[in-house]
């Protein structure tokens, strides 16, 4: 690889990428007649649409957190079917990737993590997360996935959703009852009256907790001997409940929250969803849902938490709505600098790429792997050399990468806490001038592309980095580096670094 002062020459090539825009967005469902009514009120005009290149490379990362082969792009952008966009995301959905990649993201919000201060242990915290995984794969109805994490009872080794009450820091009932808000109902009880948090966490007032003789086992139950100092409960909605002695408060609250006349658990999760695909929650912080915190679109909320409750809660059903709509496909170019834009989704917002997600990225293009190592020592001190960061199942297994880029803490649960949207400089001098990353490079992948197709080598870096093919600018300022090269394999090497270390490379956009 060339000294810095080739530096202009390389960075050059990324400078104008093509990500505006290719036409006109028109609505075509309910989601997006909601969004361009609300845009037309505001006087704000809405992106384009975006081109295929960016949204093949787009709906890849969103979807299943991986970067699309030079392969799959080319495939993509050549195929000419109307419909395209529909049938990758619906191949997209049933891919491996999309159980893994979603598995981190609630793996985020339910804390699965090994170390202080969860302490899960890494047995139950691979359970866990192997359950939740296999629930995403499954595509079990989310109201039913909630119902087993709320009622859970058992071993923490052999019943995989009690960890979600063991993964809470603070057991008081009131504890418990902030960390069922927020996961759930996407509210902060710390904003509540007293009495109101009084009222939810005597619905946990009866979960107890008890060790055996097996090492780092836990056992929560519905704890009957529990009864004095209990208050009364009521729900978040000001309903007094009705319990019996011997009857779990928690299944009585798991109903009230689950069935589908309270709109509450719908409308968070169907919010959740819309931030997480589209970086901002239709109320917004998604976990920050209060009276003096409305939704910018109060009729786009009802409609998608009807369409969930009508779904059968089916998740993947609410992702085809959202990624199929013409909100999610507009471009990252605003089509004007109206200080409303983003709050009313008039533009795909970029973002930095997820510290796993980069790394994983990374890895494919340079056909490289990560050390992962767990902090605690038994048992999985060790990752097979082919894992991949997005699969991790546990936070306490980690690598000074991803430790540098922000990898989500799992400590509170918070969206809020699981990325920082600034780089720092140490991560930009990670990517650019550190040995790590240089013998990525190094290692066989991108001087692959040249040796097999050496007139070919500039369009399969960019499909392989950018997902899609370099504009003429782009291919003039290659060829005028190339001749001052003195190999042909510096000149690839150079031009991969160059685009790995661009906006357009570490955004999603």
């Amino acid at each position: 690889m060339k000294t810095l002062a080739a530096l202009p020459f390389v960075l050059a090539m990324a400078l104008a990428s093509p990500v505006a825009g290719a036409a006109p967005a028109p609505a075509q469902g309910e989601a997006d007649k909601l969004v361009f009514q609300k845009l037309a009120q505001l006087k704000i005009k809405p992106a384009e649409l975006c081109s295929d290149e960016v949204f093949v490379r787009r709906v890849f990362l969103d979807v299943i957190g991986t970067l699309p082969t030079a392969q799959e792009a080319r495939q993509f952008l050549s195929d000419t079917n109307p419909g395209k966009r529909g049938t990758l995301i619906d191949q997209l959905l049933q891919r491996d990737e999309f159980a893994d990649y979603w598995a981190m993201k609630w793996g985020n919000l339910l804390r699965i993590k090994s170390e202080f201060p969860i302490n899960l242990w890494p047995n139950a915290a691979q359970s866990y997360h192997e359950w939740i995984r296999a629930s995403i794969r499954d595509n079990m109805p989310h109201d039913r996935f909630v119902r087993e994490l709320l009622t859970a009872s058992g071993s923490n080794m052999r019943r995989p959703p009690v960890n979600f009450y063991r993964a809470i820091q603070n057991r008081s009932p009131e504890g418990i009852a902030g960390a069922v808000a927020l996961a759930f109902m996407g509210a902060r009880i710390g904003n509540w009256p007293a009495e109101k948090r009084e009222g939810m966490a005597a619905f946990f007032s009866r979960v107890g907790y008890k060790t055996t003789a097996e090492w780092k086992e836990e056992i929560v139950f519905f704890d009957l001997a529990k009864t004095s100092g209990v208050a009364r409960a009521v729900f978040p909605d000001g309903t007094s409940a009705t319990l019996s002695p011997a009857q779990d408060p928690r299944a009585v609250f798991a109903d009230w929250l689950l069935t589908p006349k309270n709109p509450l658990f719908a409308r968070a999760t169907a919010n959740r969803v819309w931030y997480w695909l589209l970086g901002r929650g239709i109320v917004h912080e998604p976990d920050d849902i209060r009276p003096d915190n409305p939704p910018c679109n109060p009729e786009l909320l009802e409609y998608l938490a009807r369409e969930l409750v009508a779904g059968g809660y089916d998740l993947k059903h609410l992702f085809r709505l959202i990624l199929n709509s013409r909100t999610y496909q507009l471009s990252s170019t605003p089509a004007d600098n109206h200080p409303q834009g983003g709050e009313h989704f008039a533009f795909y917002p970029a973002r930095r790429l997820e510290a796993e997600v980069l790394i994983d990225a990374i890895n494919q293009i340079t056909g490289s792997t990560e050390k992962y190592v767990s902090r605690i020592p038994e048992p999985f001190t060790y990752m097979p050399k082919e894992q991949r960061a997005i699969a991790l199942s546990d936070a306490s297994i980690s690598s000074p990468f991803l430790d540098l880029f922000g990898r989500s803490p799992r400590d509170t649960g918070l969206e809020s806490e699981q990325r920082s949207p600034a780089s720092t400089a140490a991560q930009q001098l990670h990517l650019l001038n550190s040995s790590h990353i240089r013998r990525k490079l190094e290692q066989g992948a991108v001087l692959e592309h040249v040796r097999r197709q050496p007139g070919n080598a500039l369009d399969e870096l960019y499909l392989a980095i950018l997902s899609r093919l370099p504009t003429n600018g782009e291919r003039a300022i290659a060829q005028a580096y190339r001749r001052t090269a003195e190999k042909p394999l510096d000149t690839a090497l150079d031009i991969a670094w160059a685009l790995i270390n661009s906006a357009e490379f570490q955004f999603r956009h």
